[in-house]
């Protein structure tokens, strides 16, 4: 996808940035064939930056805890402006620090003198009050920074009848300022920045895509599908067996430290949104099941396995990321069919009768997808809007 005169994004990255707001651009641009640049002042390419989950756990304030280890691709100190199509800054705390280094003040300023987009998120405005751009403009932003931007002089902006996390879908262009309240809204966010960078998106009809999910979901591998599928125009339900429309599945965050297995920590909050008991499989295209270890709960529920059976038996497309091959091998869906997988999920496609593939992060076998893990996750976006019959052209 995309056109022969490739795009690019560069993304501005720091220890604590908010996870979320950097990992579902980084992933569903490089889907769509978008070369995407990640670098932070005072590290080298291959170096990591520590991420944030920002999310409320009952308190008056959003609590932040420890997210993935996110390696950078690109050196900081030899980024130019006019090698970008678009520039990008997450949100989260780095953004204190980077708001008072003349130098990275001084690159943003000359990256909104090109008119090309220049993204923000959460609190990442921050940077647009610290480089003198928001005068006379419109900006939106998480709720503590309305007086920092009316102090920058700029208009502040926020989403009227928002009563719930769902409602939650903000996103303001003013000129080539775009800014966002943060992840809950990524869906309208990415719609924006792809408009901005003149996506033109094409599909033969409305689609519409299930994704079913429990507590301890993999982080990314429900919420990257999920968002990246809305901003191309999806309508995508995400569904929990045991909750209703509105209710929490906690995340579980599972990333490589050096064991031999991978770590596991608290992610952020999934909202469903959408009933259980108002699915029909005549409603949608394509089912999506995450990995993490909400299979393992998930396996045992026999109206899932028999959904999964349904999809599968219409030739519906079905796509499993990671451990989510755990419910194909369960509905029979495995069989003859090749399968991307990781080391910990080899012996259980093979026990569903599937080939196991290690040399691809990502397979498509029919009306099947499955990828290895939420590493290949920009391959198992690119698959599944080949298979929806999207079509993105810049």
């Amino acid at each position: 996808m995309g056109s022969v005169a490739q795009k690019s994004a560069l993304i501005l990255c720091g220890d604590y940035m908010e996870d979320y707001e950097v990992i579902v651009p980084f992933f569903m641009l490089q889907s769509l064939g978008v070369r995407v640049d990640c670098a932070s002042p005072g590290k080298r390419s291959g170096d990591k930056c520590f991420t944030a989950i920002h999310d409320y756990l009952g308190f008056e304030l959003y609590t932040e805890l420890q997210g993935h280890f996110f390696t950078l691709n690109a050196n900081y100190e030899d980024e130019t402006v006019e090698s970008y199509d678009t520039l990008i800054i997450p949100g989260g705390r780095f953004t204190e620090i980077l708001s008072a280094d003349d130098k990275v003040i001084s690159m943003v300023r000359r990256f909104a003198e090109t008119g090309k987009p220049l993204i923000t998120s959460c609190h990442s405005q921050l940077m647009l009050a610290a480089a003198g751009l928001l005068q006379g403009k419109r900006c939106t932003a998480f709720t503590s920074l309305k007086p920092i931007i009316e102090l920058a002089g700029g208009t502040w902006w926020e989403q009227p009848g928002v009563e719930s996390v769902l409602d939650i879908t903000a996103c303001l262009k003013d000129g080539n300022l775009v800014s966002s309240i943060g992840w809950p809204g990524h869906g309208e966010y990415m719609r924006v920045l792809l408009e901005s960078m003149g996506a033109k998106i094409s599909r033969s009809h409305m689609n519409s895509v299930l994704v079913v999910l429990a507590d301890y979901v993999e982080d990314y591998e429900v919420n990257v599908p999920f968002r990246a599928l809305q901003g191309l125009g999806c309508k995508v339900d995400a569904v929990c067996p045991s909750k209703k429309k509105g209710e929490s599945c906690v995340t579980a965050i599972q990333d490589d430290e050096g064991a031999l297995v991978c770590s596991e920590k608290r992610g952020h909050n999934f909202v469903v949104n959408a009933n259980w008991s108002d699915i029909s499989v005549d409603d949608y295209d394509c089912l999506v099941l995450p990995g993490g270890r909400s299979p393992e709960l998930l396996v045992i529920n026999e109206k899932v396995v028999s959904l999964i059976k349904e999809f599968a038996d219409r030739g519906k497309i079905v796509a499993a990321i990671g451990q989510g091959k755990w419910l194909l091998a369960a509905a029979g869906t495995l069989k003859g069919k090749r399968c991307a997988s990781s080391h910990g999920m080899k012996a259980i496609v093979k026990v569903g009768g599937g080939e196991v593939v290690e040399s691809e992060g990502c397979v498509r076998h029919g009306n099947l997808v499955t990828a290895s893990g939420w590493p290949a996750l920009p391959a198992f976006l690119t698959e599944l809007t080949r298979a929806l019959g999207l079509s993105v052209v810049f």
